[in-house]
């Protein structure tokens, strides 16, 4: 009976054990602020419950259990004496405290270094939860470059595509105002070939016109050449007529003068006795239009001053001759200077 009241159970190792872990727990709970603040991270720490049963607790009751079972498995002996008995409780308690105490120790050491561990996973888990945030800042730091370098090549894409728009609109307007031009130029061009050619036509028209014109006015004139030829010619004809008649008549007045001159001077002709037939002068007269004598000269001597002489007196007692009034104007023009020829032959 008294065996069974010294016996230790793993109650107080447990105890113990779990009470080692809280205080180490709350120490590190008070430690804690006295760290460095770690950055705001959105990791979440996983803990899992360790269990408090170590492996030498375990290996314990294993051998616990084999005792047991190899006490029961003994022949039942004689029962020790009290004083064994006490030995043998007081040896088993010390053994079962130094086991207890061995526990302990393990325990602790174990408490340590799963808090050391704890501790471990700890700064480890800040270390990550600081990585964690430093590669999430650097991710945002990352994301935003690239979020910026994003909109500036959106922009620069905008920009280039705004502009090749633009250019592509200034393009189409240089093309259309080019057009615009050469459709201009062309009803320019268009309407000055009209022009030139509606020109050309009245040109061509009015030179017709005036070909006609000048047809018809040469035909005209040809007529009126014609008529003025025929008229010329009759008139020629007729004047040539008269002309004839006129010279008929101004010759016979004029032959009829020149003889009337003749026998006026042979009247007043007194020939010398010395002038024989055969003895010949002729006399240059010159006489005014009213007939009156401006001249008489011998033209050719007969060789006989007496002869010669005779006749100038002659034709001095004759004038003026007055029937010159009576000729015609060209007769008058005839008769202003002319000759005679004297032979006494023709007057006896």
């Amino acid at each position: 009976m008294a065996r069974a009241k010294k016996r230790v159970g793993y109650g107080l190792p447990v105890i113990l054990a779990v009470g080692l872990h809280v205080g180490v727990l709350a120490i590190t709970l008070l430690r804690w602020p006295a760290s460095d603040p770690e950055p705001t991270s959105s990791a979440i720490v996983k803990a899992t419950l360790v269990r408090t049963e170590t492996a030498t607790d375990k290996a314990q009751r294993a051998q616990q259990a084999r005792a047991s079972a190899a006490e029961a498995s003994k022949p039942q002996k004689a029962e020790p004496t009290q004083q064994q008995a006490e030995q043998a409780a007081a040896r088993a308690d010390a053994e079962k405290q130094r086991q207890a105490a061995e526990a302990a120790r393990q325990k602790k050491a174990e408490a340590e270094k799963q808090h050391e561990a704890e501790l471990q996973a700890l700064t480890q888990a800040r270390e990550q939860a600081k990585e964690a945030a430093r590669r999430r800042a650097e991710e945002a730091a990352r994301a935003a470059r690239q979020k910026a370098e994003a909109e500036k090549q959106r922009q620069a894409e905008e920009a280039a595509r705004k502009k090749a728009e633009a250019e592509k609109q200034r393009q189409a307007e240089e093309a259309a105002r080019k057009k615009a031009e050469a459709e201009k130029q062309r009803q320019a061009e268009e309407a000055a070939r009209k022009k030139a050619e509606a020109e050309k036509q009245r040109q061509a028209e009015e030179a017709a016109r005036k070909k006609a014109e000048a047809e018809a006015q040469a035909k005209r004139a040809a007529e009126a050449a014609r008529q003025a030829s025929e008229q010329a010619l009759a008139q020629s004809i007729a004047g040539e007529e008269q002309a004839i008649a006129n010279a008929r008549q101004a010759s016979e007045a004029a032959n009829g003068f020149k003889n009337l001159v003749k026998r006026a001077v042979e009247q007043a002709w007194i020939i010398p006795s010395s002038a024989g037939n055969q003895q010949r002068a002729v006399v240059r007269i010159t006489l005014l239009p009213t007939g009156e004598l401006v001249d008489a000269s011998i033209r050719e001597s007969s060789g006989n001053a007496a002869f010669d002489r005779s006749v100038l007196q002659a034709v001095e007692r004759a004038a003026p001759f007055r029937e010159m009034q009576s000729l015609p104007t060209s007769a008058q023009r005839q008769f202003r200077e002319f000759n005679l020829d004297f032979n006494p032959e023709d007057v006896r």
